[in-house]
């Protein structure tokens, strides 16, 4: 098996890492919505694909965050996460290469360095898709399931989890 490279996430990685969010965001999270409604929920993320200097400006602007970490195999980012202490804010692994420790790798090493900063909890508001997943990690659901919002689409269900960690 390959092996899977976790590391910080650097500037030149925001066309790869867009390409992975607007690809799995759609295909794993908004499956519910209509074709034409995707892009709303996606924001900047819709022009991935685009060479254009304002689109890739957006979709770096988008992904910046207190942490951002990428899984890395055989040179291609499969993975990434996003959060600040206290707060994971997304976690995204390509589609061919889920159920195979990537995501749980990610979420180690952001837990590890939250552990560190002194975090005693850690908060995120999960996708529906992403409740087992979080479940099996150790994250519990604090509330009912939500609506929030995603750039320009509104009623995104989710569900908040916390997980204490020592």
């Amino acid at each position: 098996m390959t092996r899977t490279v976790i590391r910080a996430y650097q500037e030149p990685d925001a066309p790869a890492v867009g390409l992975l969010i607007a690809d799995t965001y759609a295909d794993y999270n908004l499956d519910f919505l209509d074709p034409e409604e995707v892009g709303a929920y996606l924001g900047p993320f819709r022009h991935a694909d685009s060479a254009d200097p304002e689109h890739r400006q957006a979709i770096a602007d988008a992904i910046y965050s207190h942490t951002v970490l990428v899984a890395e195999r055989d040179g291609k980012v499969v993975g990434v996460l996003r959060g600040r202490p206290g707060r994971l804010a997304s976690l995204f692994v390509c589609g061919d290469c889920q159920r195979q420790g990537i995501g749980r790798q990610l979420v180690n090493h952001f837990e590890q360095g939250a552990i560190e900063a002194g975090v005693k909890v850690i908060r995120v508001a999960v996708t529906l898709y992403g409740v087992p997943f979080y479940s099996a990690m150790g994250y519990r659901r604090s509330t009912g399931v939500r609506l929030g919002h995603s750039f320009e689409g509104t009623s995104l269900p989710y569900q908040p989890m916390r997980k204490v960690i020592s």
